[in-house]
C-alpha cells in the first residue's frame, strides 16, 4: 500500500508539458515559413534568366540577406521537430532512436550553419 496520491503516482511519467512546446515551435515555424517561402518562390522567379552577378548582389541586400537567414533557420528547425516526432513515435528501439535522434540534429545543426555562412559570405563579399 503507498501513500501517495493518484497524482503524485503519476507524476514524471508522460510529456511532462514538453509537447506542448514541442508543438507550438512546430505550429510557429510552419506559420513563419509560409511567407518566407512565398517570398523565396517570387524572388527567385523574378530573378529568371538573370545572372550570377545580379543573383550576388541580390543576396548581398541586407534585408534580403537576413530573410534568407530566417528562412533557413525555420526550415531547419522545423525539418527537425517533424522529423523527431516521427523517430520518437516509430523507433522502439532505444539506441537506434538515440543514434537517430543524435544524428537528425547534428545534420540539420550542420546544414543551417552552413546556409547561414554562405549567406553572410554573399553578403560581406567574401
Amino acid at each position: 500500500m503507498s501513500l501517495r496520491s493518484p497524482l503524485g503516482r503519476v507524476r514524471g511519467l508522460g510529456a511532462a508539458k514538453e509537447g506542448v512546446a514541442h508543438w507550438w515551435a512546430q505550429r510557429l515555424t510552419a506559420i513563419a515559413l509560409v511567407p518566407l517561402c512565398l517570398w523565396f518562390v517570387v524572388s527567385v522567379a523574378a530573378m529568371t534568366g538573370a545572372d550570377h552577378a545580379t543573383v550576388r548582389a541580390w543576396v548581398a541586400s541586407p534585408l534580403v540577406a537576413s530573410l534568407l537567414v530566417l528562412l533557413i533557420a525555420a526550415t531547419f528547425h522545423h525539418a527537425y521537430l517533424g522529423l523527431q516526432v516521427v523517430i520518437e513515435d516509430y523507433v522502439h528501439h532505444e539506441g537506434a532512436k538515440l543514434a537517430s535522434l543524435l544524428a537528425i540534429k547534428a545534420a540539420a545543426i550542420l546544414l543551417a550553419v552552413i546556409g547561414v555562412l554562405s549567406v553572410l559570405r554573399l553578403l560581406f563579399g567574401g
